[in-house]
């Protein structure tokens, strides 16, 4: 009789063992299925917020959702492990333990998570703005903490490791309004300069696009072995400068032609001589 007291003591105590711990299994899943749910949503909802709002930059926008995300996934492990009598002090400790001998091991990464954090307060650019970076041109589409991602203009992707971009000098093409539009022009010295550039000077007075405030500049530059060098340097909204370059170059050919303006180009000669 003692023996099967025994064994029904013990039945009844792995049930209930089991019936706590199934309890705790379960509501371990729904913690985490609602705290990946709710990651989730709140991301894009900042995300979202951040795009709409006037008093943010769009740059932000990444950055602010994916904290967001890892702070609520990070408040769901701990209720998980609080879930089965965890003590989330310890898990704490051993965790900051961790992440120092982590961040040892990875200061590669986490000098882009710094470089990141920089590109960030300081903003040299933002989405959308053209940038020269490391040698590579590209229209920025994102800043997260880890790297930079913009596409060329051709439209292939670019990532670039923030610590690259950041140990790097950053060119904005696109910071200002308004940009300066280089050109030069090469005429045969047997032409008259004062003609040829007062016909650029015209050609540069009849676009809207120029403006008037920096004056466009137009001077002779150099001397060169088979030509003289036209300098032209007007001003324009930085959305017009590649249109605007376009275009005078193939208005100043026309008008060059229609005046007999000659362009050298390179010539070479070759002297025969016959030998008896």
């Amino acid at each position: 009789m003692d023996f099967l007291n025994d064994l029904t003591g013990n039945s009844d105590a792995l049930t209930a063992f089991f019936i706590t711990r199934g309890m705790s299994l379960i509501g371990a899943v729904i913690i985490l299925i609602i705290g990946f749910t709710i990651a989730g949503w709140a991301a894009k909802r900042v995300r979202n917020s951040v795009f709409k709002s006037e008093n943010f930059d769009d740059t932000l926008a990444p950055v602010f959702g994916q904290t967001v995300k890892a702070v609520i996934l990070i408040v769901t492990l701990l209720a998980v492990l609080g879930q089965f009598g965890v003590e989330t002090a310890s898990i704490i400790a051993i965790l900051g333990a961790a992440g120092l001998a982590v961040g040892l091991a990875l200061q590669g990464t986490l000098s882009n998570v710094a470089s990141g954090m920089m590109l960030l307060i300081l903003r040299p650019f933002k989405v959308g703005d053209v940038i020269e970076v490391a040698g590579t041109f590209g229209v920025v589409d994102e800043v997260g903490l880890f790297t930079t991602e913009m596409h060329s203009f051709d439209n292939i992707g670019i990532v670039v490791p923030n610590s690259r971009v950041w140990g790097s000098e950053i060119q904005n093409l696109t910071q200002f309004d308004t940009r300066r539009c280089d050109l030069e022009f090469d005429i045969s010295y047997t032409v008259d300069m004062d003609k040829a550039i007062g016909l650029i000077k015209d050609i540069l007075d009849a676009d809207d696009r120029i403006l008037d405030e920096p004056e466009p500049l137009i001077a002779i530059s150099a001397l060169d072995d088979s030509s003289v060098v036209i300098r032209v340097r007007p001003w324009t909204a930085t959305s017009d400068l590649w249109p605007l370059r376009y275009d005078l170059i193939k208005r100043v050919k026309e008008v060059f032609d229609e005046n007999d303006i000659s362009i050298p180009f390179p010539q070479r000669d070759v002297h025969l001589f016959q030998n008896n």
